[in-house]
């Protein structure tokens, strides 16, 4: 498999370190599509903080895409759904800590989660 990121610099905004505007795949074989994922612990207890669902979040989406022989190098698409617009420096900084700095098409929304406590959700896409 082979992904080319492709990042216009003429027609279109620059973008910023944390993104890419799109990234090209081929020869993928397999995609794996996961749904929105939150902070919660194996009991389905959320984190306390915004810190401690971020890290659940990010150990959640490793243990799902082992489960389907794929790693967080991996990922080619991530959609983040924030319940604070404040919440997203440290979701950005989370991501790129997760994905080892390589930026990926991302996009971020402010959104009534189901629950109050449940304070981050990400869905991401995988590419092997």
């Amino acid at each position: 498999m082979e992904i080319l990121t492709r990042n216009p610099r003429d027609g279109v905004y620059a973008a910023t370190g944390d993104y890419v505007h799109a990234i090209e795949v081929r020869g993928a074989e397999r995609m794996l599509f996961v749904s929105g994922t939150m902070g919660l612990d194996a009991a389905g207890n959320p984190g306390r903080t915004l810190e401690e669902q971020l890290g659940l979040i990010w150990s959640n989406i490793r243990a799902i895409l082992a489960a389907a022989d794929m790693t967080v190098d991996n990922i080619i698409r991530l959609t983040s759904y924030l319940r604070k617009p404040e919440y997203a420096q440290a979701n950005a900084e989370a991501r790129m800590k997760a994905l080892g700095g390589r930026p990926v098409p991302t996009t971020a929304l402010v959104a009534q989660t189901l629950l109050d406590d449940w304070l981050v959700e990400i869905e991401v896409i995988a590419a092997g």
